[in-house]
């Protein structure tokens, strides 16, 4: 390779590596801003979100604290929409949280800072903003409904405190008769030696029903 082979070559190198030294320099000062000086880039605005949630969830809800305290409580904040205590169908019970609806969503996200994790009756209440896409849309169903449970005790006072008719009574009579000769045979074929006291009753007719003369 003689002399002027190798000018050339050289040139052609220090060609090359100042086209890639200015091609960087362009694209470092797009990607990245000065520190001191210079043109920068604007950015985009961004606006604060707008909070809309209303609805509070309420956990830990001690016992006692129904809806009528709820209410009493709550409208300290401000002006209460709807309320409601999550509550046993069959009994009635408290379930121990519930939902509270506001007018206004500032004063839900203040009743959210404020009452989060506050001790009320050795209880930490557990608050928290639901966001109106993940409200149910049954959720305030019936939440004005005054649920009254059933008595199971007195139904069923009733129905054993009834007046039986001579037939009622047979059926009855026999049942029992029934069971009784059913654990006579357990016991024995357990080898115990027990004598079973023998049930007292017999088939009575049905109690005649008094009338009174009208005066």
């Amino acid at each position: 390779m003689g002399a002027k082979a190798r000018k050339a070559s050289k040139k052609t190198i220090k060609k090359a590596s100042s086209h890639f030294s200015q091609s960087d320099s362009k694209t470092a000062s797009a990607d990245f801003l000065p520190l001191e000086g210079g043109p920068s880039r604007d950015l985009p605005e961004t606006k604060p979100q707008q909070n809309n949630a209303t609805v509070l969830y309420i956990g830990r809800i001690p016992h006692g604290f129904y809806e009528k305290e709820m209410e009493a409580y709550f409208q300290q904040f401000g002006a209460i929409k709807r309320l409601r205590i999550a509550r046993n169908k069959k009994t009635g019970k408290s379930k121990h949280f519930g939902f509270i609806e506001f007018e206004n969503p500032q004063v839900a996200e203040v009743v959210a800072d404020c009452m989060h994790n506050y001790l009320l009756f050795e209880h930490l209440l557990q608050v928290h903003l639901i966001p109106p896409e993940h409200v149910h849309p049954k959720l305030w169903r019936g939440f004005n409904y005054k649920y009254k449970p059933v008595d199971y005790v007195q139904i069923e006072q009733k129905q054993q405190s009834k007046i039986r008719t001579l037939d009622e009574h047979k059926k009855l009579v026999e049942k029992i008769i029934k069971r009784d000769q059913k654990r006579r045979k357990r016991i024995e074929a357990g080898g115990i030696d027990y004598e079973c006291p023998e049930i007292v009753g017999s088939i009575q007719p049905a109690p005649k029903k008094k009338k009174f003369d009208k005066d």
